[in-house]
């Protein structure tokens, strides 16, 4: 059989050893994986796995979730599975939606294609500017494998593009032609957490620093100079707070400008970053940053050892992403990217977003981050359905924060807690117990107990005692009812950006204009999509006309219609003028991350 009845090119890079014979194949440990990238127009990655030491039967598994809480069943998007040889190639035998099964003795070949074209930070992506590779969603690993050494090599790459990643890139070519990219030294877990964008993208080091971070950037609309600014100021500030860098190099992926993703995603030695222009960078960048502690090293016991074939459940999601929120409202407010104003606004808009929901009456912190995995579903993202574990953990940690400072004088703060956490899990190879171990060492920092605050407001549903503890930091908490704009629908983003229109407010003039519930939102007044709608809202005037250009049933059309008007109750958090000389130290404890002790070195 020739190598066209494959129906696609297999990769030269295994070709040539097997012109060459076994030995040169037989030196690696593992699994060495090449993925081919030729006419990435196509959206197709062409996947080749060589395995050694086969005797019989080979489980291949493509995990069901990767880099969001949700399973996402990334075996949709695999097509022809074979195994063999290039002369005689066999289907592999489909065992389950994400398993395959081959047989063989020595070394086992194995090519498949997957389709992707969605950008990240959460999906891979593969399109005529640049691939952008979260490998786990491409890559089938061996499930008893997975603690191998395994390589991992790029072909087919088109000129003037190049590989980057967390992983070190070796670049070389077959007799002087075609030309490979390798890496190598790594489990596949560790693969699947460095992801790659390989384009010809900008690279430059965050200046006044340290160690080696550098940022690599792929798209338009931004400028070097304010992003060196803001990562060199939030990398300081976080790198002082945690007592010195966990890694020894750290890259940025990012996305800029039209058609990249929203958002940004946490690795152990990189973030990959999403967002419209360079005017968004320092808020989701403050907030990946710190996940380099919190949660990919600080990291409950209950995510250990990952399992890609099913849901992973925790309760301490509050914690490692809504405290991470809290740290990256800190870090905002204490390298002077906000202002004291800007850190109060945001905590109001925290509050603000968690007493709307009606959920917040019956869905603790804890159960909201149980049920991360239910938010695929738009029913269950509804006021009346759930909270955010980002939310409510945000506020959390500034209240557990203020307790602690109130309880030692100002001695001590939630920074000792998370840097405690950091030398007695991160630093010593444990994961915590979940609420239990981060209660249990906020009672060793502050000498004190929080089990009701914990068992109240964590574990249970409470109603948080905003005013009262927020009086311990010279802060006052009011509410102000004000008529604001509203859309009329619920937008719901998936993952790769697109908008579908969901929950439509019939009565509202975008419901009497006649959208629907299922249109996807290609056009929004003529531009593009705002990255976020619930912002734009609240920046618009009721009665502003709307205009946008739908896709429904695979036809286009053009709606207009008028924002909507509601009644609103907002919160807004303010410095009390006649707070007292504790409750003043406290307030700037939190503001620049200080305590009576560091303010007395």
């Amino acid at each position: 059989m020739t190598l066209s009845s494959f129906g696609w090119r297999v990769p030269f890079l295994f070709l040539f050893p097997l012109l060459l014979g076994s030995q040169q194949i037989d030196r690696r440990p593992g699994v060495q994986y090449t993925i081919s990238i030729a006419h990435p127009e196509q959206h197709l990655f062409h996947i080749t796995m060589f395995i050694p030491d086969v005797h019989g039967s080979v489980t291949l598994q493509m995990p069901a979730w990767n880099a969001l809480y949700q399973i996402r069943d990334f075996s949709a998007h695999v097509q022809d599975v074979q195994f063999g040889d290039s002369l005689h190639p066999q289907q592999a035998e489909k065992v389950d939606k994400q398993t395959w099964r081959i047989q063989g003795d020595g070394i086992v070949v194995v090519w498949y294609v997957t389709y992707w074209d969605e950008p990240g930070p959460f999906a891979t992506q593969l399109n005529a500017d640049h691939a952008f590779i979260n490998p786990a969603m491409i890559l089938m690993n061996i499930p008893e494998r997975r603690g191998q050494p395994v390589s991992l090599e790029l072909d087919s790459v088109p000129e003037g593009w190049r590989p980057t990643s967390a992983m070190k890139w070796d670049a070389g070519s077959i007799n002087g032609r075609f030309p490979i990219w390798s890496a190598q030294h790594f489990t596949y877990d560790e693969m699947v957490d460095a992801p790659i964008e390989v384009s010809d993208f900008k690279e430059f080091s965050i200046p006044g620093l340290s160690v080696d971070i550098r940022a690599v950037v792929h798209g338009d609309d931004w400028s070097q100079k304010k992003i060196e600014a803001d990562l060199s100021r939030i990398c300081n500030y976080e790198l002082k707070l945690m007592d010195g860098a966990p890694f020894d190099h750290y890259l940025f992926i990012l996305h800029i400008g039209k058609g990249a993703g929203g958002g940004g995603m946490e690795h152990a030695n990189s973030t990959a970053i999403g967002i419209p222009s360079d005017e968004y960078l320092s808020g989701v960048a403050a907030h990946e940053f710190f996940h380099l502690w919190n949660v990919k090293r600080i990291r409950p016991a209950t995510l250990e050892p990952v399992d890609f074939t099913k849901e992973q459940y925790t309760r301490a999601l509050w914690f490692a992403e809504g405290v991470t929120s809290t740290y990256g409202a800190y870090t905002l407010v204490r390298s002077g990217i906000w202002n004291k104003e800007r850190f109060y606004e945001d905590l109001g808009e925290q509050i603000t977003d968690l007493e709307s929901r009606p959920a917040s009456r019956w869905q603790s912190a804890e159960q909201s981050s149980l049920d991360a995995w239910l938010e695929k579903y738009t029913l269950y993202n509804g006021p009346d359905d759930s909270i955010s574990y980002y939310t409510k953990g945000q506020v959390l940690g500034v209240l557990l924060d203020i307790l602690i400072r109130d309880r030692t004088n100002n001695e001590r703060s939630l920074d000792d807690v998370l840097r405690a956490m950091n030398v007695d899990f991160a630093k010593a190879g444990k994961t915590y117990r979940d609420s239990l171990d981060i209660r249990l060492e906020a009672e060793k920092v502050a000498g004190d107990s929080f089990e009701g605050f914990f068992r109240d407001y964590v574990a249970a549903a409470g109603v948080l005692p905003y005013q009262e503890i927020l009086g311990l930091a010279g802060l006052d908490l009011r509410t102000v009812e004000h008529k604001k704009a509203v859309l009329g629908f619920s937008p719901e983003r998936d993952s790769g950006g697109a908008v579908t229109v969901r929950a439509v407010d019939g009565s509202s003039p975008a419901g009497e204009a006649g959208l629907r519930s299922g249109d996807v939102i290609l056009n929004w007044n003529g531009g593009d999509l705002p990255r976020s709608l619930g912002r734009w809202v609240r920046e618009r005037q009721m009665g502003e006309t709307v205009k946008v250009r739908i896709r429904r049933e695979e036809k286009e059309q053009t709606l207009q219609f008028k924002l909507g008007e509601e009644k609103a109750v907002l919160y807004q958090v303010s410095e009390n003028p006649n707070a007292g000389e504790k409750a003043r130290h406290i307030r700037e404890g939190l503001l620049h991350g200080v305590t009576l002790t560091t303010t007395t070195q």
